[in-house]
């Protein structure tokens, strides 16, 4: 039975670009030098129990404001080594320009990709702000499925900022993948199909955990 996931955004003037998940454009404001990690093919840093993984990414941007879902997916799978077509993906997910309605349309996407009925699941954080025993289950979340070699697709609302003092604004939904982690998961690593000038950043758990709020994840 389907969670309700879905942030009940009121269209502000800056929510008005922002629909279902469907995103206009990026909105992100630098307050220090961009990141200067490149939208390319990532060499897997595979440090299980050293407190730090990266996982090899074969980015691509989504191709149009609504098909961040499908995009997101495509580059989650694509540490698998697996690249599916996202117009494909965008059917099994039921994509619409309206966006993507929720992580529990692309969870079964990922476990029939990844060739496993149980490979990922989905978490849902329901309050306004995710507390301490939310905050610690994703972080717990995030390193067992990067170390399980696989990444975590994220949905998420509002306006956070990145450990470079980039802010990412998404108001009215957008999903990422997480792609690895570092302090042992204090830290982690997105891989946003926004806009591929900022293709990967690096944010708090804390931050993602609140960026998820009122939706959820999917994760091993």
């Amino acid at each position: 039975m389907r969670t309700d996931l879905i942030r009940k955004t009121a269209l502000t003037a800056a929510g008005l670009a922002f629909t279902g998940g469907a995103i206009a454009g990026p909105v992100t404001t630098a307050f220090a030098a961009p990141s200067t990690d490149k939208p390319t093919t990532q060499t897997q840093n595979d440090r299980k129990g050293h407190g730090e993984r990266e996982l090899g990414v074969r980015y691509e941007a989504q191709p149009n404001f609504y098909y961040c879902g499908p995009a997101a997916t495509r580059n989650a799978l694509s540490v698998q080594g697996k690249n599916i077509n996202v117009d494909d993906m965008a059917k099994e997910m039921g994509t619409t320009e309206a966006g993507t309605n929720s992580i529990n349309d692309i969870t079964p996407v990922l476990n029939k990709e990844t060739g496993k009925n149980d490979a990922y699941h989905s978490v849902e954080i329901s309050s306004p702000d995710a507390d301490a025993k939310q905050t610690d289950r994703l972080r717990a979340d995030i390193v067992t499925t990067v170390d399980d070699g696989r990444a975590v697709v994220a949905n998420i609302a509002g306006t956070s900022t990145d450990t470079d003092g980039v802010t990412h604004s998404y108001e009215g939904g957008h999903y990422i993948s997480v792609v690895g982690y570092r302090d042992n998961g204090t830290t982690v690593k997105i891989a946003d199909s926004a806009d591929p000038n900022t293709a990967s950043y690096w944010i708090t758990v804390e931050h993602l955990a609140d960026w998820i709020a009122t939706r959820g994840y999917a994760t091993s």
